[in-house]
């Protein structure tokens, strides 16, 4: 087992026996392909998105395509919802949370799965994820970054969507464990600062 591995691996069973029911910590991280958040939940990139094998072998029943391009590639098996956002601080994304929360809880409930991508699988779908984590896996936004990066290391949400994770996590949860700090590369949350430290030391 590799010592990166290790590390997500170990940041993940911190997390509490409320989350150990999903399925990423058992295996190592992706960082291509379908990354498996719960065993009805996962996150892409829009290449994937489009890979009918992937798509079947995985069982994806409802694809949620969050960017501003409509799918041209569709498997008729396979419901589509379109979240049209750009990947810019200033969109709001956060008016998308609660529907796309509810789709995803509503394809569980009929056993299906949910594959939700943005372009590269890194900011929109992210903070898409994240929102769902924390209002129906009941957990803090701390605790659905953990989740989410053991799972898919390579998401970073933008700092206009961190804000509104964070005013969301005090709407669904009433209060906040993640905050937006100063740093020399502008304002960040807290959970990337010691990566930030390490950025200017380098």
């Amino acid at each position: 087992m590799s010592e990166q591995f290790r590390t997500y691996n170990s940041d993940y069973r911190s997390l509490g026996k409320h989350v150990m029911d999903t399925a990423c910590w058992t295996r190592a991280p992706r960082l291509s392909g379908p990354s498996q958040i719960t065993d009805y939940l996962y996150i892409s990139n829009g290449k994937t998105a489009t890979d009918s094998s992937v798509l079947t072998r995985i069982g994806i029943s409802c694809i949620i395509n969050a960017t501003q391009e409509t799918d041209n590639f569709r498997l008729p098996s396979v419901e589509y919802v379109h979240v049209p956002v750009s990947d810019s601080p200033s969109a709001q994304i956060q008016e998308h949370f609660d529907p796309v929360a509810d789709k995803i809880l509503g394809v569980k409930a009929l056993h299906g799965r949910v594959l939700v991508h943005c372009c590269a699988g890194v900011s929109r779908s992210a903070t898409l994820c994240l929102a769902y984590l924390m209002k129906y896996r009941e957990m803090s936004l701390t605790e659905a970054h953990a989740l989410l990066r053991t799972c898919r290391p390579i998401i970073r949400p933008n700092h206009g969507f961190w804000r509104q994770l964070i005013d969301y996590e005090l709407r669904v949860r009433g209060v906040n464990s993640v905050q937006m700090v100063d740093s020399p590369l502008g304002q960040i949350p807290d959970l990337y600062e010691k990566s930030a430290r390490n950025f200017i030391a380098l």
